[in-house]
């Protein structure tokens, strides 16, 4: 996969309000088979446990709604502490399944290995990181990468639309976005700024990317960032920025997520389920249940599905975690 190199460092976690998707009575679904969810004709019951992403918490939400429609007995949790925070609860053992926006990184991966906590990592679904103004917004259509930088990169004291470009006009800029904990920031300072949280810090920090968006929509000369399920969901008050990153301004749209032209803000989204959380059945049925249908689930999301290349690895790395719970 074609993920950004990213400068190793330690996180501290960051814990926010968890989504308890509390299980329901609903029409049955096919029993479970050989993935260890169960026997002909039982259905899997317990609980799943979810953290990690802000950004891909809405897709695991989605995938738990469908999923406890034809489980019933099964209740699935879904808690938004960054991917930072998600990754050390889950190498702590507190977690079956973390969200991440970005690739686990070293120091995460060494502190799993140090718990022997083993996973696979499974794309599941991309994103085109929005930057978004309010919808009032009528100056400005299309930013390039470079007047990003100037904005975003660390030291800056631009704070009036007319310092980005003096065609703008002499309004107060109000930066918003999400805090080191999150993969969008990671993913945002590195591709904007060309390194892994080398960013500006005046601005108004949120993990909650709800947050966000009410401080962008509320604020005349308003911009912020963050995955683009959350500028779709409130659209109806914010604008979504063309980017230029060097070619002209292209949106973030599916199509333009998919094939790469939305650069460099195009990026793909994880889960990380542990191995010997397969043991338990539920979570083998969910994860399987997440994969078999993440087209559905990434559509009704709000995500951009992934390509037929990018859906063939998937089941091959769901071969390979079905693989590493054998040996």
């Amino acid at each position: 996969m074609n993920i950004p190199t990213s400068l190793r460092r330690a996180k501290t976690p960051v814990v926010l309000t968890a989504v308890a998707l509390l299980a329901v009575s609903a029409c049955g679904s096919a029993a479970a088979g050989p993935d260890g969810s169960g026997g002909e004709g039982e259905k899997p019951s317990g609980t799943v446990r979810v953290d990690g992403s802000s950004t891909v918490a809405p897709l695991s939400t989605v995938a738990a709604e469908l999923f406890r429609a034809e489980n019933a007995g099964v209740e699935v949790t879904v808690g938004t502490s960054g991917t930072g925070g998600g990754f050390d609860k889950f190498c702590h053992g507190e977690t079956d399944i973390s969200n991440a926006s970005r690739a686990i990184e070293d120091v995460e991966a060494s502190a799993c290995k140090l718990k022997g906590v083993e996973y696979q990592e499974l794309q599941v679904a991309g994103d085109g990181l929005s930057v978004v103004v309010g919808k009032d917004n009528d100056f400005v259509e299309c930013l390039t990468v470079d007047q990003l930088r100037m904005i975003w990169q660390p030291g800056s004291t631009i704070d009036n639309w007319n310092q980005v470009d003096a065609a703008f006009p002499d309004r107060e800029l109000e930066l918003f976005g999400p805090g080191t904990e999150s993969g969008t920031f990671d993913y945002f300072t590195e591709a904007v700024n060309g390194e892994e949280g080398a960013s500006r810090a005046d601005y108004k920090v949120s993990e909650d990317d709800d947050l966000i968006v009410r401080g962008v929509a509320g604020s005349a000369g308003g911009m912020g960032y963050f995955g683009h399920s959350y500028y779709e969901e409130n659209k109806d008050e914010l604008k979504a920025l063309a980017i230029d990153g060097g070619d002209g301004c292209v949106a973030p749209t599916v199509q333009n997520v998919q094939d790469g032209s939305y650069k460099p803000l195009a990026r793909p989204l994880f889960i990380y389920p542990k191995v010997s959380s397969l043991e338990k059945p539920e979570v083998a049925a969910f994860i399987e249940y997440y994969v078999e249908n993440n087209e559905r689930i990434a559509e009704k999301a709000n995500f951009v599905p992934l390509g037929a290349e990018q859906d063939a690895e998937l089941r091959e790395d769901l071969d390979a975690l079905r693989a590493k719970r054998e040996s």
